[in-house]
């Protein structure tokens, strides 16, 4: 595409929509910048790109500028904003920052192996990119993980391949993306708010299954993601390849005897399997976690790299913080931090990694019902610690469902909310338990993010390890 002169307006600054604007008035495009903020930070975003040239417009994001060719939207943006319904009418085509890389790729531009899914997708990537260095490749993990893909198709740096994480948001806004193989992890409600549906949901994150070329592949726990494979276009022979922590079929990865292995990638699937690596290779070695890495190991494979690069890989691989990491023990109780689980799938993917359990839960709800979840994890339950600005969503859940099990719940939402919650769960737990942090809920309610509410976890339970000192 010749970008010189062309009118394009770019729709939120941030992570994305500031890459874009540069690359674009880099490559001599007239770039406007519509933001619907207008505060400190935007006003000191807008003035650095102001310098190169740009057009910024605080405070509203909502009329189209007249002229525009083409919208690049940040991925957040809801399809139902006026700006995309004013480019609509005009019959301007609107991308998000995901298509604009994919457009922007040179002549042999590294394939992408990408992986999306309710659940998992950091770590997934994380591992991948981990097994990809390994095996000597060039590579990175990009895309929602927090490296702009802009940049990564744009810079200097060449790779062989990329590790890239996809978000149902951005991959809405990127029709024309073609991987070499692609995973869905897992699908759950999420997101409903933006997506307006379940169903619109699942079919943005099996948009990752189009056009791939040699392998799409799918949790076999979750028959929807395989429906997904069965409803995508993909090249002529492109295989569907499952994960599953069972025993494996032929053209599925799985685990046999504490050992991770491939009946996918070998030559004859119907007979033969290949050792890829050891459970107590992946870290921490948790079901919903070992699902990660063989999905992440079926992708690796799906690019040609040998067993002992996924055994590697994985050795080398530790976790983000606040996916279910292990803070300390204190009197003889297990403390595990999984801020991250901010959903109730995630939620409880993580109750089923321990038992028995004292459960730190609660938070903003974002329209999630708890009652399956309760059902699914009461058995393990010694007791619970409520927090945040929905528990009681989730306390009558348990009402429900878990009526035995003894509920704290905290009124509170100040800064020494989280001590005394860890306190509490200290109070219920016994000599061989585990204090969960799993909230099922976002964190803005008491908390800036999901970090922040675990390295509040993390201080209130290195604090009650040191009085018992």
């Amino acid at each position: 595409m010749n970008w010189h002169g062309k009118r394009v307006t770019v729709a939120g600054l941030g992570v994305s929509g500031i890459p874009a604007a540069r690359v674009l008035r880099g490559l001599g495009a007239e770039v406007t910048v519509v933001n619907d903020g207008d505060d400190e930070r935007s006003r000191a975003q807008a003035a650095e790109l102001e310098q190169l040239g740009v057009t910024v417009r605080l405070g509203d994001g909502a009329t189209l500028p007249e002229g525009t060719e083409l919208v690049v939207t940040a991925p957040g943006w809801q399809p139902g904003k006026p700006l995309f319904a004013a480019a609509g009418a005009a019959g301007v085509e609107i991308w998000g920052d995901v298509e604009l890389a994919w457009r922007l790729r040179g002549p042999g531009a590294a394939p992408w192996l990408a992986v999306t899914g309710t659940n998992g997708k950091t770590t997934t990537v994380r591992m991948l990119a981990s097994i990809l260095e390994a095996a000597g490749l060039r590579t990175a993990a990009v895309g929602n993980i927090g490296v702009s893909l802009i940049d990564a198709v744009t810079g200097e740096q060449t790779y062989d391949v990329l590790a890239v994480e996809l978000s149902s948001y951005q991959l809405h806004w990127a029709p024309s993306v073609r991987a070499h193989s692609g995973a869905v992890l897992n699908l759950a409600p999420d997101h409903l708010d933006w997506h307006g549906s379940m169903a619109a949901y699942a079919a943005d994150k099996g948009r990752v299954y189009e056009g791939n070329q040699v392998a799409c592949v799918y949790n076999a726990a979750d028959p929807a993601t395989e429906d997904l494979v069965r409803e995508a276009d993909v090249e002529e022979g492109c295989r569907a390849i499952g994960f599953t922590l069972g025993t494996p079929g032929p053209s599925q990865l799985g685990v046999v005897d504490g050992i991770l292995v491939d009946r996918a990638f070998v030559e004859n699937r119907q007979a033969q399997a290949q050792e890829l690596a050891q459970v107590s290779d992946v870290s921490p070695a948790v079901p919903h976690n070992i699902a990660n890495a063989l999905a992440a190991a079926a992708l690796a494979r799906s690019f040609g790299v040998e067993p002992a690069a996924v055994r590697d890989g994985l050795r080398a691989f530790r976790p983000d913080a606040h996916r279910i990491e292990h803070v300390a023990d204190v009197a003889d109780v297990s403390y595990i931090d999984d801020s991250k689980a901010t959903n109730t799938h995630a939620a409880e993917a993580s109750l089923a990694a321990y038992d028995p359990i004292v459960w730190i839960a609660g938070g903003l709800a974002k329209g999630a019902v708890f009652g399956e979840l309760v059902e699914r994890s009461a058995k393990r339950l010694r007791g619970v610690v409520l927090i945040g600005a929905d528990r009681a969503l989730i306390r009558e859940a348990l009402a429900r469902h878990a009526p035995e099990v003894p509920v704290v719940d905290l009124d509170r939402t100040d800064t020494g909310a989280m001590p005394a919650a860890v306190r509490e769960a200290a109070r219920l737990a016994r000599p061989g338990d585990t204090v969960l942090l799993a909230p099922a809920c976002a964190s803005m309610d008491m908390f800036a993010n999901y970090n922040k509410r675990g390295e509040a976890f993390a201080d209130a339970v290195r604090a009650l390890a040191a009085e018992h000192a």
